[in-house]
């Protein structure tokens, strides 16, 4: 096959459908030879600008197994339909691309499951070519040090799904985690490696993101880029996942002390989520602009409320009744979803819209004209609250003082009647996770916090959970072999070495 550099600028390129024995492999095409494009920091640059523009990526047919699929915005949205919190009347997008009933993730030849494997592995391969080439590019060493950090940091966040997805959780009282995970590739050469453990594949993604931290970059270009902010960020949220409380506290502290992303005001977060430079908690998003815009498949076409879309007009996204009924009346989070839509309450484009109990109007398009253009976030500054505060909840020694400060910050800024929280032990962790399921609603949080917290997915409990928009599929014990993903057949069938399958 022709093999893929991811380019902007020069050019971009994307392995086609019809290569299926060695997609991973991401060595250049004939027509872009790699000694071509490392010739400079601005040629480097417009690899990692290439990786970042397949990030929000549409696919279709001709460019993937996967039809439809937003890019990583379609990944993030597909977690949250396995989860309770996110869901539809329909069994329709969602469902029918495997997620909802739980199908995908369990089934090796599954397009979508396919689809999430390759995208993160494509990303990682295109990110290591930079870190092969990058230190004899000329330019100047900050430039070079920027290029690095970032793919440093986009290496070590495709790693971080990719050990979530197909390995089992991490257990910091099970250490070292020897259950096989994926494959670890660290250069452009490396090609048919066999899987590693989960702890090597967590130790590697530290490795990466140390690396990016110690290069201490705080430019960028805009936010759709990582700097050193992002590096912090992202070993927070890793080491929360790895049950590591001490080291999230320090790199969700250190990002907080920085200042550079103040939590929004209520006008702000009920703006749509859909501009990055207007809303000062986000950290890190996607943000294609009108010409790399897609109407009908990208990620606002399928979550805003008032994308014009027919997915979107006719199946409206719901919250768990159950934890929209805990929200308090005052909180401004309250107003991200409508329990009973009437004209009056909840205006639509047209009378083409569907109107459902408890719909979402979180995520609205940036403009009108356009039905589905907006800045999809991958990090805000709320994150980092909701991990200190549950990071001092559970260290061995809990320090609730500090929890309930941090929560504080939060809550008193979604609600301006918030009260300090005064529970302790697990009513504070219980507290905390309820206001992570509220805040990170539709960000791609639930699956990986479910997995994370070895909670069983029981829809049973939500009220308006309607079980045959998921092919009634209710319940899934915590530690099931379920929430590991198989490793996709295709990649099975190139790489012999790859070893077991999953159970």
């Amino acid at each position: 096959m022709k093999k893929t550099i991811l380019l902007s600028g020069i050019a971009l390129c994307f392995a086609i459908a019809s290569c299926k024995k060695d997609y991973l492999n991401t060595t250049p095409t004939d027509k872009v030879k790699a000694d071509a494009v490392f010739t400079s920091v601005e040629n480097a640059t417009s690899v990692l600008n290439g990786i970042y523009r397949y990030m929000f990526q549409r696919t279709d047919a001709t460019t993937s197994n996967a039809q439809g699929k937003p890019g990583v915005g379609g990944i993030l949205l597909g977690l949250d339909f396995m989860g309770e919190d996110l869901h539809q009347v329909n069994a329709t997008w969602f469902t029918s691309t495997g997620e909802g009933n739980w199908i995908a993730p369990r089934t090796d030849t599954h397009a979508s499951n396919l689809y999430y494997y390759r995208t993160f592995f494509r990303m990682i391969g295109n990110a290591n070519f930079i870190l092969d080439h990058i230190d004899n590019v000329t330019g100047t060493d900050d430039g070079k040090a920027r290029v690095k950090a970032e793919a440093l940091v986009l290496r070590a966040y495709a790693y971080s799904y990719l050990v979530q997805l197909y390995g089992k959780r991490y257990d910091a009282n099970n250490k070292p985690n020897a259950q096989l995970a994926v494959p670890l590739l660290l250069t452009s050469t490396d090609t048919k490696k066999p899987r590693i453990s989960v702890e090597e594949i967590y130790t590697a993604i530290n490795k990466d993101l140390d690396a990016a931290i110690a290069l201490n970059q705080t430019n960028r270009l805009n936010k759709s880029h990582s700097n050193i902010w992002i590096a912090k960020g992202l070993k927070a949220r890793v080491a929360l996942t790895m049950q590591d409380y001490q080291t999230a506290i320090d790199f969700a502290k250190q990002v907080i002390d920085g200042g550079a992303f103040p939590l929004m005001d209520q006008t702000a977060y009920q703006s749509g989520f859909n501009n990055a430079p207007a809303l000062s908690e986000v950290m890190w998003a996607m943000m294609p602009n009108a010409e790399q815009g897609d109407t009908f498949g990208s990620f606002f076409a399928q979550i805003a409320y008032n994308a014009n879309t027919s997915y979107q007009r006719g199946t409206p996204k719901l919250i768990n009744k159950a934890l929209y009924d805990q929200i308090p009346a005052t909180d401004v989070r309250k107003k991200m979803w409508e329990a009973a839509p009437t004209a009056t309450n909840f205006p639509l484009p047209s009378t083409a819209f569907a109107r459902v109990p408890y719909m979402s109007r979180k995520y609205a398009v940036k403009n009108v004209g356009d039905p589905s253009l907006g800045d999809v976030p991958l990090m805000r500054s709320a994150e980092m609250y909701l991990i200190l505060a549950e990071a001092y909840a559970k260290l061995a020694t809990p320090q609730n003082g500090l929890a309930q400060d941090a929560l504080f910050v939060l809550t008193s800024k979604r609600d301006a009647s918030a009260v300090k929280s005064s529970n302790t032990g697990a009513s504070l962790i219980n507290e905390i996770l309820f206001n992570r399921r509220i805040e990170l609603w539709g960000e791609g949080f639930r699956y990986p916090d479910l997995k994370r917290l070895n909670l069983a997915l029981d829809r049973t409990v939500v009220p308006n959970f309607t079980s045959t928009s998921v092919s009634n599929v209710m319940l899934i014990p915590a530690g099931d072999n379920k929430w590991q993903f198989l490793i996709p057949r295709s990649e099975i069938d190139a790489n012999p070495n790859i070893g077991p399958q999953n159970p």
